[in-house]
């Protein structure tokens, strides 16, 4: 049997972020029409060193896609050192006539690509289109994939604001991302007065607890909330929730995972109809897109992105000789 195996520079070469968009999109219409097979992830908890380890499976019948990602999200890894990433993943992609496999990739760069991207399709559709700043909370490696994907959907936008409270990662995050988006990224020094500056905001952190004040939130932003993807974390403000328009990426995994809504919901401030689509539903235009602002897009992740993101990379990857392919 043979499989092509890619690295994380030869996904991100064969991925670009336009093309993942347009993947995830597809993708977030085919799980919003009832087209795909996705489990809720199971996950396992290792306790001892604070770490998760996840299952995600699913299957797209529009395409005929097939594939599974394991993944680790050990936060204390940054405390290391030296200090390694969060996210740990692979992903194996199947031909999904046979079940062979046809190829196994890293992980860790998919899953940032497919969740800048899952942000994008969000901002593109959610966010004003005269946005002009963009704010980033976090440094991390989700939040590099975060903002060239908001600038991906909002090509227009000139500036953008950075807060971490390690002030070096942000200093190394902005200096990298201005260099490679070609406008200046600011470091602030507070999450507040990123989000007071940004029309449109990516929170990408490992937080267990609210970052920002909702006061700081202006009635006309757009956020994009990634972090928190237990029910035990809520990293965006409860009054945010509730003023907010909300939309996510699937209900059923928002509401067994999201612990920005589980939280607020369980404390009786909303309720599951808070929820006013999923983003496949307004891609494909069976919902309206909000016009109350300001907009919450809340993520968890899901099974099809992978599988969206890792079949496109794979193909792409064939037709430019990327990796390896080896007998095993």
């Amino acid at each position: 049997m043979k499989i092509r195996v890619l690295s994380a520079a030869e996904v991100r070469a064969a991925l670009p972020m336009r093309d993942a968009m347009d993947a995830v999109r597809e993708a977030f219409i085919a799980l919003s029409a009832g087209q795909a097979v996705m489990p809720v992830r199971a996950r396992v908890d290792v306790e001892r060193a604070g770490g998760i380890g996840l299952t995600m499976p699913a299957y797209l019948a529009g395409p005929h896609e097939l594939a599974t990602k394991l993944v680790s999200v050990f936060p204390g890894n940054l405390e290391r050192k030296p200090s390694l990433p969060t996210i740990h993943a692979l992903v194996v992609v199947f031909d999904a006539d046979t079940g062979l496999p046809a190829g196994v990739m890293d992980g860790g760069s998919l899953t940032a690509i497919r969740t800048g991207a899952a942000s994008g399709v969000a901002t593109e559709e959610l966010a004003r289109e005269d946005a002009e700043a963009a704010g980033m909370l976090g440094a991390g490696v989700q939040a590099r994939t975060q903002l060239e994907a908001v600038l991906t959907a909002r090509p227009q936008i000139r500036r953008a604001f950075v807060f971490d409270p390690r002030t070096a990662a942000a200093e190394a995050y902005a200096a990298e991302m201005s260099d490679r988006l070609r406008i200046p990224v600011k470091v602030l020094g507070s999450a507040d007065a990123v989000v007071e500056r940004s029309d449109v905001i990516a929170e990408a952190t490992t937080a267990t607890t609210p970052v920002f004040s909702d006061r700081a939130l202006r009635d006309d932003a757009h956020l994009n909330a990634v972090g928190s993807f237990t029910p035990a974390m809520q990293i965006v403000p409860e009054a945010t929730v509730v003023r907010a328009s909300v939309v996510v990426d699937h209900r059923e995994s928002a509401w067994e995972e999201a612990g920005d809504l589980i939280q607020p919901r369980d404390r009786g401030a909303i309720t599951e109809e808070h929820v006013l689509a999923e983003i496949g539903e307004i891609c494909a235009g069976r919902q309206p897109a909000p016009t109350r602002r300001p907009t919450l897009f809340k993520t968890v992740g899901t099974a099809v992105q992978d599988v969206a993101a890792g079949s496109a990379a794979l193909r792409r990857a064939e037709e430019m000789d990327l990796g390896a392919v080896i007998e095993i």
